[in-house]
């Protein structure tokens, strides 16, 4: 009956319950912060946390500056009170002595992120207040522990248990599919003609992350081709006269692009489970499926090119130097300079295939010059290739691609 069919219960009760009406709170920001902190009746409780809420929606920049500084300082542990009650259960280990001391290291402002995500609706809410923090904090980096307290919550609430998976389709709402058009970060999609060919032939397909409190709000979003055999450009893959097969005839699925949606959830991962959920359900749906696969933009090639200088080479070298940036480039903690890399290593994937000219578009050739690479998830090795990454650092990659990345070594 619904899109979101199995969450459609858990969305009326929210929206019967906002309805609602409160009184206007004309107090200070502060003093709703603190009247909401030592309120203990529910509806009050509610009714404050939703005039604070509101009244943190009227803010302008240098208000909300001053909101967060207040919620940064004032609401702060205090250390001596920590020191005090570790001492206490060092001396006398016990549930009491340990809660007075979990209760001690808690800063109040993580209670009162709990207590103002009472109110229906407040889960986006506070995601787009973190947005705002995580702008606000470029030129005020003191505001940095109230952003380790967003974080350490929303990897909470958010963790995958409560994620629910969902196909886009073209027959989703409206208002899904303008969201997927505005969301989209690889590959722009600049009509809705575009929209549709990416989600309507039957070797197309989008699965999207949702959180029952955000039911209509995408979190992350992956687009998939079903092809035969692993492409090597995004302008084939994407053409607008290409003609499209039965899902049955493939025997490959390609994730060409990711878009996390949501700004006020960085550093929450989510990308990890829904590649990792999404072949799953390919599999049993398409048992055909042989192969897994990536078609990913190299975003920090050319800034690394010019680093080094090795983008004085020749034009034609682009492929080998694109296959030794990935394989050799590395941060000083010996993890990959390119993000897009670390990412699909640390799910288990390897480096399979370099293309150069694969990506013509103006964003494709400031970034790499136009190269593209395929990251192949192999089934029988993702679990191998994870703990070879994280706990070794290595960057297992084919034969094919270590070649080119030997022959820049040859000719430097």
């Amino acid at each position: 009956m619904s899109y979101f069919g199995d969450l459609i219960s858990t969305v009326f009760d929210r929206r019967y319950r906002r309805v609602r009406s409160y009184e206007i709170d004309e107090r200070t920001a502060s003093d709703l912060c603190d009247a909401l902190l030592s309120s203990h009746g529910e509806v009050s409780g509610v009714a404050l946390a939703r005039n604070l809420l509101d009244r943190y929606a009227a803010m302008s920049e240098s208000e909300k500056t001053e909101f967060f500084n207040f919620v940064t300082h004032q609401l702060e542990i205090d250390p001596d009170a920590v020191v005090s009650t570790l001492n206490a259960y060092r001396d006398t280990p016990g549930k009491g002595t340990y809660r007075a001391f979990a209760a001690a290291c808690e800063p109040k402002r993580q209670e009162l992120a709990r207590r103002l995500n009472q109110v229906p609706g407040a889960t986006g809410q506070l995601v787009s207040m973190r947005k705002d923090l995580l702008k606000l904090m470029r030129e005020h980096p003191d505001l940095e522990p109230l952003d380790v307290d967003f974080k350490h919550l929303f990897s909470s609430w958010f963790n995958r248990g409560f994620l629910v998976l969902r196909p886009i389709n073209w027959e989703s709402p409206a208002a899904i599919l303008e969201k997927i058009i505005a969301y989209e970060a690889v590959h722009a999609i600049d009509s809705w003609e575009n929209l549709k060919r990416r989600l309507q032939p039957t070797d197309r397909r989008c699965f999207g992350f949702f959180h029952p409190a955000m039911a209509n709000e995408p979190l992350i979003f992956v687009e998939v081709a079903l092809t035969k055999g692993i492409p090597n450009s995004i302008q084939a893959l994407l053409a607008d006269d290409r003609k499209s097969i039965e899902a049955d005839e493939a025997d490959t699925a390609v994730f060409y692009s990711i878009s996390n949606c949501q700004k006020g959830l960085a550093g929450i991962s989510f990308g990890n489970s829904l590649i990792k959920q999404v072949v799953s359900d390919l599999s049993k749906e398409l048992p055909n499926l042989e192969k897994f696969v990536t078609l990913s933009p190299i975003p920090s090639l050319n800034k690394w090119l010019g680093e080094t200088g090795l983008n004085a080479m020749k034009p034609e070298d682009n492929q080998a130097l694109a296959a030794h940036y990935l394989l050799e480039a590395k941060r000083p903690d010996g993890m990959p300079f390119d993000p897009v890399a670390r990412f699909h290593l640390g799910n288990g994937a390897l480096v399979h295939a370099v293309h150069a000219d694969a990506d013509t578009s103006e964003n494709g050739q400031r970034q790499s010059n136009g190269a593209m690479v395929n990251y192949l998830y192999d089934l029988s090795q993702i679990a191998q290739n994870h703990e070879s990454f994280v706990g070794e650092k290595t960057v297992v990659a084919s034969d094919a691609v270590k070649a080119l990345s030997a022959s820049v070594t040859a000719k430097a």
